[in-house]
């Protein structure tokens, strides 16, 4: 079964049920670049998030959409290819049926084995310069690079053992052939609503980046965040709910729930620790939560993670 068939409810599925963790690590956690033709996945809108463990190069031959990344709202209705950095919070607003192009994602782990090309995106600054992060293509360059994807795209596909090889090398050309166009579009106006999502995220972001068992979570429930920006709780609910599916009570319930795994398999801190970090005074209060989401206790998701890993 190739990844490419997995979309992202099959993902979640894999990843939450016991049996089929190693099909989850396997197909998910273990790789370091995918290829993706656009023709081939539904494009859906969507507001994501940042720390995202992936870069993305996103070409778009046909379609239209509105696409934002940060403060940055981009009317896309012409071929653009779009260089989306890991701690990027963007969003997609699709305008049309018919939707054509090819999108790339690979890990830092990925460049940790390439340093030419790690070397490339550093010198170009497309993922990091956010001036230069969208490029505007006419329809001959769009045919250039549309041709590049093609040979990533096949070259993934193939499984040779030099695949990655090649296909970093095609890496390397497309930023180079992407800096030489240089046609960076101005951004338009970006609307209040889209204005307090990405606050939003921002917001749980700095809340969760630093936290540990002497700095707890500072806020963590709809009703502070909405506080925080000076938001009504209800109107803060509906926007999350309108524009990414899920309110805001479970969109910090997730990033709680992340950053839990994360201290409970990277750090040696007392599960007790894990909780207070987390906003929990009480043990057991922070079991029946992880329990309730995962299936797990906190012992037992980190017993089984370091028995699979070790």
């Amino acid at each position: 079964m190739p990844y490419q068939t997995l979309d992202s409810k099959a993902i979640d599925m894999l990843r939450d049920i016991p049996d089929l963790i190693p099909v989850y690590r396997e197909y998910y956690e273990n790789w370091g670049i995918r290829v993706f033709d656009r023709k081939e996945h539904e494009c859906r809108n969507y507001v994501s998030p940042n720390r995202r463990d992936f870069f993305k190069i996103l070409l778009v031959t046909e379609g239209i959409g509105i696409f934002t990344i940060g403060l940055n709202t981009y009317h896309i209705e012409k071929p653009t290819i779009l260089f989306i950095h890991p701690n990027d919070i963007i969003s997609w607003k699709n305008l049309s049926e018919q939707n054509k192009g090819f999108y790339c994602l690979f890990k830092n782990a990925f460049l940790g084995q390439y340093p030419q090309l790690k070397t490339a995106i550093e010198r170009y600054n497309l993922f990091t310069d956010k001036s230069k992060s969208i490029i505007t293509l006419s329809q001959q360059e769009a045919l250039s690079l549309e041709s590049i994807f093609i040979k990533i795209y096949d070259e993934e596909l193939s499984g040779n053992k030099f695949s990655e090889d090649v296909i970093q090398a095609y890496l390397q050309l497309l930023l180079i052939e992407s800096i030489k166009i240089g046609n960076y579009p101005l951004p338009t106006h970006v609307s209040d609503e889209y204005k307090h999502i990405h606050q939003f995220f921002q917001f749980l972001e700095h809340e969760t980046a630093n936290i540990n068992y002497t700095t707890p979570i500072r806020i963590k429930t709809a009703q502070e965040f909405a506080v925080e920006m000076s938001l009504h709780p209800n109107y803060l609910n509906a926007l999350l709910k309108r524009h990414t599916g899920q309110n805001v009570s479970t969109h910090i319930r997730n990033r709680l729930l992340e950053e839990a795994k994360i201290l409970l398999v990277q750090t040696d801190w007392t599960l007790e620790d894990v909780g207070y970090s987390i906003g929990f005074s009480e043990q057991s209060n922070f079991n029946l939560f992880f329990k309730k989401n995962t299936g797990y206790t906190p012992a037992a998701f980190r017993k089984n993670y370091h028995l699979r890993n070790s």
